[in-house]
């Protein structure tokens, strides 16, 4: 099952409440101004800032 387009509308980072997007393979969202990277584990996003790892440049 597929992340649902509304639900990437409305989720924020946690961590500085900005706009998330989601990545191109699915499997996280992605955080511009923390650089950081949320994963989908099992279609639930982890949306905790202790889950998240660093944006790879």
């Amino acid at each position: 099952m597929a992340i649902s387009p509304d639900l990437v509308a409305l989720v924020r980072c946690p961590k500085c409440r900005g706009e998330l997007v989601l990545t191109a393979a699915g499997d996280g969202f992605v955080c511009g101004a923390c650089k950081l990277v949320y994963p989908i584990i099992d279609d639930i996003p982890q949306l905790l800032a202790d889950e998240a790892k660093p944006l790879a440049e």
